[in-house]
């Protein structure tokens, strides 16, 4: 395998250090992932999030009803256009997920040493000793001494409200466990993780196509992340569900890869994904802990050279009740930044933690720092390495514009785009300046009615780092003329410029298509 380390830009001085972070009202390269819920529902909430650094809201569907969800969802659209943010927005599937029923919501009280059944009967009434799950072949899947963990929101670790329990003996269709920690579980699900045993359910619930097919239609989901990927069929078993429903056939496919099987099968899924989410909670289970850096740092080199963005989640668990996050954890985000995610995924920070906006911002900054030392020119030279040679005409014209922009210092790169493939594969060089993706719409039609696309192209560049999206006027003709590009490139600089990214005697470098050709070229900005 190829070597993965990223090493900091050297050398660094220690003094430097100590000098105040530069104030910047531009937001990270790395981009943030959001789950909205029952502590980020409110537009003011959602607003100071947008402006905090987030580009995807994440909608968890393993908790709340399509309801709850559609709320939160206008209150989106309703932030967005207060704050002129673009968002997307991610659908997060349930999935193959074994969950314990609490049907009283009552505390359950679990004693180190003592023993609990668990049950497929969910008739039955949860208690300390039997606790009732949705799935009838555990007591199949699993032998004496394998490991299960349990817990409410995916085993912080915390050893009061998760648990880990190992099989010591399956009776008829139950398994009776002992209790390795005492813990307390309160609400009324659960979930269950039994490491390294191959769960023989649908990566698609039933539960999960008609949340697609109604709340994902009816909202046109940017992304669809899909839970537990154990193989390039689930990809595949998806893609034709998101094709058949029409409205969706646009929307990408993040793979979720939560246990040792989304592993070995790693390379196959990535290459039929859109993406790659690396969900440490369930991987840290499955995967001895000493492992869980070294998948990461793989998994992340694979995404970086094919450049098909990867997300890392799990990173500031401390801040859901706490204002900072851990020193071990603001590292393990400039890590993932150094490693070459592109993206970092909140969950329970933002969706139940105390500071959704705070965490947003500490992340934002983290990965701003990080990204101000990532070692670019070696980042390169891999990247070009790995593609070879003779290089496609599309990939030769990305690595050049990257290199140009390196060459003279440019503050900016403006990238015009239909499809969005040509900013992402100037993404996939890791520039150290954003990307200004400028996305023409297109007009289609289906023999009845004619739209623009383009919409689509914007947002889904809003989870790779470096790609900053604007969508250009559908006014103007889609067939590239010389005066409509002049037009536009002039919003685009003014957008630059507004955002503080471009100023006077700035260099620029614009990559674009003029007729058959495409052509890289640079310019200065006069006063």
């Amino acid at each position: 395998m190829p070597s993965t380390n990223l090493l900091l830009e050297e050398p660094i001085r220690m003094a430097s250090i100590l000098e105040p972070s530069k104030s910047s009202f531009f937001p990270a390269m790395t981009k943030i992932v959001g789950t909205l819920g029952p502590r980020s529902q409110s537009v003011d909430v959602i607003s100071s999030l947008l402006k905090a650094g987030m580009s995807v809201a994440r909608f968890d569907f393993s908790w709340g009803d399509a309801d709850t969800h559609r709320q939160t969802l206008e209150n989106l659209k309703a932030a967005v256009k207060s704050t002129k943010k673009l968002c997307a927005v991610m659908l997060d599937t349930v999935g193959p997920e074994l969950q314990v029923f609490n049907k009283t919501g009552e505390e359950i009280s679990l004693k180190e040493n003592e023993f609990v059944t668990l049950t497929p009967d969910v008739d039955q009434e949860a208690s300390s000793d039997l606790l009732p799950i949705n799935f009838h072949g555990l007591a199949k899947a699993v032998k004496k001494g394998d490991m299960i963990f349990m817990g409410k929101y995916l085993f912080t670790g915390s050893e009061t409200t998760s648990v880990w329990l190992e099989v010591s003996e399956v009776k008829g269709d139950d398994v009776i466990c002992l209790i390795n920690n005492s813990a307390t579980l309160d609400g009324t699900l659960f979930t269950l993780h039994a490491s390294q045993v191959r769960i023989d359910m649908p990566t698609l619930s039933e539960k999960d196509k008609e949340v697609i097919s109604t709340w994902g239609v009816q909202n046109k989901i940017d992304f669809l992340s899909l839970s537990y990927t154990r193989h390039a069929e689930d990809v595949r078993q998806a893609r034709e569900l998101l094709s058949s429903l029409g409205d969706l056939s646009q929307t990408q496919i993040f793979a979720k890869i939560e246990n040792v099987e989304g592993l070995t099968h790693f390379d196959e899924i990535l290459q039929e994904a859109d993406g790659i989410i690396l969900s440490r909670g369930n991987l840290g289970i499955d995967l001895p802990p000493q492992k869980v850096f070294l998948f990461q740092k793989a998994a992340l080199h694979r995404c970086n050279m094919v450049g098909k963005p990867a997300v890392v989640t799990r990173v500031v668990d401390s801040m859901t009740n706490n204002l900072r996050p851990t020193r071990a954890e603001a590292t393990d985000v400039a890590n993932a930044v150094l490693d070459g995610s592109d993206a970092i995924l909140l969950g329970a920070e933002t969706h139940r933690g105390l500071y959704p906006v705070d965490t947003v911002r500490t992340v934002d900054r983290i990965c701003f720092e990080a990204e101000r030392v990532f070692n670019q020119d070696q980042y390169f030279k891999k990247a070009v390495k790995y593609v070879g040679e003779p290089m496609s005409h599309l990939e030769s014209i990305g690595s050049s514009a990257v290199r140009a922009a390196l060459k003279v210092k440019a503050s900016v790169i403006i990238c015009f785009t239909s499809s969005g493939r040509a900013a992402r594969l100037l993404a996939k060089y890791r520039p150290p300046m954003p990307i200004l993706s400028v996305v023409i719409p297109r007009l289609k039609t289906n023999q009845l009615k004619w739209s623009f696309s383009g919409a689509f192209e914007a947002r889904q560049s809003l989870i790779v780092r470096g790609l900053f999206p604007m969508l250009a006027d559908p006014r103007h003709p889609a067939e590239s003329t010389s005066a409509t590009n002049e037009t536009i490139l002039k919003v685009a600089l003014d957008h630059g410029k507004a955002l503080g990214i471009i100023k006077s005697h700035d260099r620029v470098v614009i990559c674009q298509k003029l007729g058959d050709s495409s052509v890289v070229k640079i310019i200065e900005l006069e006063d």
